[in-house]
């Protein structure tokens, strides 16, 4: 007798309830759904379930066996879906979901190259700062920047960011240079609406953490906007480094209180579950974590 299909029947009567709703849900015969725990008792010499005219129940035995036949199924079922989903060719609507500006500045320039592998994909790329619901929504993949992923859905790491304190050489010139982040309640700046600490600015220093409740002169929920008005030196910003990187190499902006640095933050690939993963989801995440397996920005 085939083990597998052995471990298959038990685990389906014990999730349906009965052997005749198992037989129903295997397209099986009841007698035939019966033969296989039978023979599989017998085989491994212990009685798995206790069964009467009206009801059946796990032994201790049936209950041990069962967790672990439901673990090796499912780890089976894995395995084949991996393998089809890398031999089938990628195809269909793929719907992904990313922040703004790190959409349009780092992922718009390589869908070309992605459509050009898979050119049977239709690809619907929505930006938006948004924190989006991907079940509910329907998303294939999102790509989130955070310090921790999303623990109810599934991550890949792709890179990682670092929030920086900057402002505009003129404004500094004009408001002088902070020397320590208290003394930001006496500057103008310029909040990110989606930020999570909202308008709390945590920083990690010489004393340790340190944390200051701004009192922002202008919010945007958009970090491009943030930026444009530090750079027309209306204030200080606190953005990541894939934001700022080239007016820090440029020189129009200044990053301040280099001592005092900001969180590092990952920026994810994720998606809703890891069981059954399409082939162009799975063709996404290892096109995207190839390409910012080497990025840096300026630290």
């Amino acid at each position: 007798m085939d083990r597998f299909e052995e471990m298959r029947v038990f685990t389906a009567v014990v999730e349906a309830g009965s052997f005749v709703k198992a037989a129903e849900a295997l397209r099986m015969s009841k007698a035939g759904v019966s033969r296989h725990v039978t023979e599989l008792e017998t085989r491994l010499g212990v009685r798995l379930m206790q069964r009467t005219t009206r009801r059946q129940s796990l032994t201790e035995e049936g209950q041990l066996f069962y967790e672990r036949c439901k673990v090796l199924l499912a780890e089976v079922e894995d395995a084949e879906t991996e393998v089809n989903s890398r031999s089938a060719e990628v195809g269909g609507l793929l719907r992904i979901n990313a922040p703004l500006t790190f959409g349009v500045c780092h992922l718009a320039p390589l869908w070309a190259e992605f459509k050009a592998h898979h050119p049977r994909l239709v690809l619907d790329i929505t930006l938006s700062d948004r924190l989006v619901d991907l079940v509910d929504e329907g998303y294939d993949v999102a790509v989130r920047i955070s310090q921790l992923p999303d623990s109810t859905l599934v991550s890949r790491r792709l890179a990682s960011t670092r929030m920086v304190l900057c402002a505009s050489p003129d404004y500094i010139r004009e408001h002088g240079m902070p020397e320590h982040p208290r003394e930001l309640v006496t500057h103008s700046t310029i909040a990110y609406s989606y930020w999570s600490g909202r308008d709390e600015w945590r920083f990690h220093g010489p004393e340790g953490e340190v944390s200051v409740r701004i009192q922002p002169i202008m919010r945007a929920n958009n970090g491009d906007t943030c930026v444009a008005a530090a750079l027309a030196r209306l204030g200080i910003v606190f953005q990541p480094t894939f934001l700022v990187g080239d007016a820090l190499r440029k020189g129009t902006l200044l990053e301040l209180m280099p001592q005092y640095r900001g969180a590092e933050l990952g920026i994810y690939a994720v998606y809703p579950t890891r069981r059954h993963v399409p082939p162009r989801v799975r063709a996404v995440l290892d096109f995207l974590a190839a390409h910012f397996a080497q990025a840096r920005w300026p630290d």
